[in-house]
């Protein structure tokens, strides 16, 4: 006869027997020790042996309850699955699940990745991810990270205005989450979701946020007198002299530097077209040169990382000055190549030496040795001329146009 609440709640084990069993049906008994604990039970049979399956202690699973997971794991055994099994393969995942964070896969695909590609490239990856990623999603289990996390976390990137490094850490999510279904630790990748293009602003390719001209004097003014770190302050200054992108400059190593021919050789191996580039320095940017040589020495890298002098600045450190000067989503280390091709232009100097000075020419195998020291005596001029300008502008001086030659 099947069981009542009733019968369950007065339901006592006499003292001179281990335990009292009440059955109801199909299996599902009630225990009752003589202590008065009650524990619900189901007797099944599997692969032909007798077994027993623990489905909660009475009161808090009520009657009613422990039907229900009787039926459930007879479902399961109607499927041709052991119910206790079932229960320690859930168990054992969800244990998985909770020490298998984001960050700790996400550091093993990257070890898994990074030997394939060049030392620069990985490092920049990792710190991307370090900066970025980790500090919104590293802690949470990978398996309950969704598209509404990722987007969360790509949408802070993107409001200081980093829109590219908002996409390429959206897209690096996605090949972590690829590595972690390949090795069985998900069920699909969340990152497919919703496309970044749907989500995300975009941005016509090469066109980083940036001031107008005529909004410099203000801003070169700000970054004189910068309160923070003096090296911060002279990154941004020798950034605004030679435009070079910023990765070239946080990365630049005192060796690159001729501070007696005033040239800056930048190495194939971190132009982004991976030839040689010559920088030629205005005396303004030697002098700064030689100010941080005094300050830091010459050896390794001009600009280190706070924590870590073996490794570069942070791009995050120059967004993070020209966010604290009032520029967040205006103006980015990039837009001083767009302003400064803007102000050349307009004085009329040479259209090619614009471009190769901010290293866009196009070079194939044959033109890449002529064009990688090309020009320097107009490119020399040209910026020394730039350089006395962002003087001018910052000093405030009524500035009259003079057309280059």
């Amino acid at each position: 006869m099947p069981l009542t609440d009733t019968a369950c709640r007065n339901a006592r084990c006499p003292a001179d027997k281990p335990c009292l069993r009440l059955t109801d049906s199909q299996g599902l008994y009630l225990e009752v020790t003589p202590a008065g604990a009650r524990y619900w039970r189901l007797k099944y049979r599997y692969a032909g042996k007798e077994k027993r399956l623990s489905l909660g202690v009475y009161p808090n699973v009520t009657l009613a309850t422990a039907r229900k997971r009787r039926e459930a794991a007879r479902d399961l055994l109607d499927a041709g699955q052991d119910p206790s099994q079932a229960r320690k393969d859930d168990k054992a995942s969800k244990l998985l699940k909770m020490g298998t964070t984001f960050e700790a896969v996400a550091r093993a695909w990257h070890a898994n990745w990074s030997p394939a590609r060049s030392p620069r490239h990985a490092e920049y990856v990792l710190r991307r991810l370090e900066a970025d990623v980790f500090p919104a999603i590293g802690a949470k289990p990978i398996g309950d990270i969704t598209a509404p996390n990722l987007l969360a976390m790509a949408k802070k990137i993107e409001t200081r205005g980093a829109l590219d490094i908002a996409r390429r850490s959206w897209q690096t999510c996605g090949q972590i989450f690829e590595h972690a279904l390949a090795h069985g630790l998900i069920q699909r990748n969340p990152a497919k979701d919703v496309r970044p293009g749907a989500a995300l602003k975009s941005r016509t390719k090469g066109h980083y946020p940036r001031l107008e001209p005529k909004e410099m004097p203000e801003l070169l003014r700000k970054i004189h007198s910068y309160q923070g770190s003096t090296f911060t302050r002279m990154a941004l200054q020798l950034m605004a002299l030679t435009f070079v992108r910023t990765g070239e400059l946080i990365g630049a190593r005192w060796e690159e530097f001729d501070l007696e021919a005033a040239e800056w050789r930048i190495p194939a191996a971190r132009m982004k077209m991976k030839t040689p580039h010559v920088v030629p320095l205005s005396t303004q940017a030697v002098d700064l040169l030689k100010c941080l040589h005094e300050l830091r020495g010459r050896a390794g890298l001009l600009f280190p990382g706070e924590r870590d002098h073996e490794k570069p600045m942070s791009n995050n450190t120059i967004l993070g000055a020209l966010k604290r000067m009032g520029y967040a989503g205006r103006m980015t280390g990039h837009g001083f190549r767009g302003v400064a091709s803007t102000i050349l232009h307009e004085q009329g100097f040479d259209h090619a030496h614009i471009e190769l000075q901010l290293a866009h020419m196009e070079r194939d195998e044959i033109s890449a040795a002529y064009n990688f020291a090309t020009y320097l005596p107009q490119r020399r001029k040209m910026v020394q001329w730039y350089a006395d300008h962002l003087d001018s502008l910052r000093q405030g001086a009524q500035v009259i146009p003079i057309k280059a030659a």
